[in-house]
């Protein structure tokens, strides 16, 4: 009931802002509305997608739209990583006069936040959020990321063909969009290719994983699955080492952090994540950016205190120049023209070309990356990418 009046509320909104003309930019003036956590269980991703969209706009901040230059202003608003608080940050958005919106990190947000969009007529682009159900039955939702269905089965071959476990332990939390469809593929895959799952569910607010590991352990499991938040992720690091738990941990793209590489170094753990980009593979994008989060300590505190760069950075990089781009084709700064042409933009970024299905709106994407923390040293390992045709 409370996500209902949230979403009657924030639809309100809109259609109110509709009724007087919503808030006019100035007329040299774009502005990009960005739907991203500052706070909350993703805050530490949210904080690291939104850098890559912030140095973005330091790198190129005006764009020539029909003919043009304009200023693009970029407007953050903190969904919080709530799905109940996500259609009113979304409404902010949209009175903000947005012309295109970006985000969010993490997928329930983004689906709490789609239909304001949609309601608002202004296209959304996601930019890692990977769950099906952010783009299908939404016609304004895009997104340039991989899916879980793909990633999962990535995981799931990975566990099952490369580690040569047969039994998997999967967590997942309660509720939650982004783990709970991760686990699901997961399990889906794993158990097409012969292999056993156990799985169970932690509530919100849990912060002890000391049961969970040990039933991972008592169940004789090869290997620990579980795609939460980095908040969690860490304490299910101590449980392991405190445990002295011998399987290897595996975890989706959220756990492609150094938050992560902090939390295992100098401790006895095997961790290996499927991700967007790694490190190295952008040498130029690479060492400007990391100069740009060392040159602020803002960003260096928002980047979690040193200069890792973050998948979720790179696609939010990519993504600022794929609303560029669209902006560009439609000649306008009107959401309605850059609905008309957003399905056919296409970019080359730093984390590879990227173009729309003609389906749903989602990213052509058939390869993952795979990396291994070396958790001497506090680094990422790049291993062979994984793609599927």
């Amino acid at each position: 009931m409370k996500k209902v009046l949230a979403l009657v509320l924030a639809l309100a909104l809109v259609f109110a802002l509709a009724a007087c003309g919503g808030s006019k930019a100035a007329d040299n003036t774009v502005t990009i509305g960005v739907f991203e956590p500052a706070s909350g269980d993703n805050g530490a991703g949210g904080k690291q997608e939104t850098l890559g969209v912030q140095y973005a706009n330091s790198v190129q901040p005006t764009v020539e739209i029909g003919g043009k230059t304009y200023n693009v202003v970029v407007k953050y608003v903190d969904n919080e990583s709530s799905n109940d608080k996500a259609p009113s940050a979304a409404a902010e958005l949209v009175s903000a006069g947005s012309s295109i919106i970006l985000g969010s990190y993490g997928s329930g947000v983004s689906i709490a936040g789609g239909p304001t969009f949609e309601a608002a007529g202004i296209p959304a682009v996601g930019i890692t959020c990977t769950n099906p159900a952010v783009t299908e039955g939404n016609g304004y939702y895009f997104r340039i990321c991989f899916l879980d269905p793909f990633q999962g089965t990535v995981l799931a071959n990975y566990a099952f063909s490369e580690l040569g476990v047969t039994k998997a332990y999967c967590l997942n939390k309660l509720g939650d969009d982004y783990s709970g469809g991760l686990v699901k593929y997961f399990i889906e895959a794993f158990e097409g290719l012969g292999g056993e799952c156990v799985h169970e569910e932690f509530p919100d607010g849990n912060s002890d994983f000391t049961s969970y590991v040990a039933n991972a352990k008592a169940a004789g499991c090869g290997v620990f699955f579980s795609p939460v938040s980095t908040e969690a992720a860490q304490l299910i690091i101590d449980q392991v080492v405190a445990q002295g738990a011998t399987f290897p941990l595996l975890a989706g793209d959220t756990w492609d952090s150094n938050v992560i590489l902090q939390a295992a170094k100098g401790k006895d753990v095997n961790i290996t994540v499927t991700t967007f980009y790694p490190e190295g593979a952008d040498a130029d994008f690479d060492s400007s950016i990391k100069a740009w989060i060392n040159g602020n300590s803002t960003n260096l505190a928002n980047n979690g205190g040193d200069d890792t760069v973050a998948a979720v950075t790179a696609m939010g990089y990519d993504a600022y120049f794929f609303a560029l781009a669209a902006l560009q084709k439609a000649g306008s700064t009107d959401p309605a023209k850059v609905m008309e042409t957003i399905w056919s933009t296409e970019i080359n970024g730093v984390t590879g070309p990227i173009a729309l299905d003609q389906t749903n709106g989602d990213a052509i994407r058939n390869t993952a990356f795979v990396k291994q923390a070396d958790t001497a040293t506090g680094t990422w390992i790049a291993l062979d990418p994984v793609t599927i045709n």
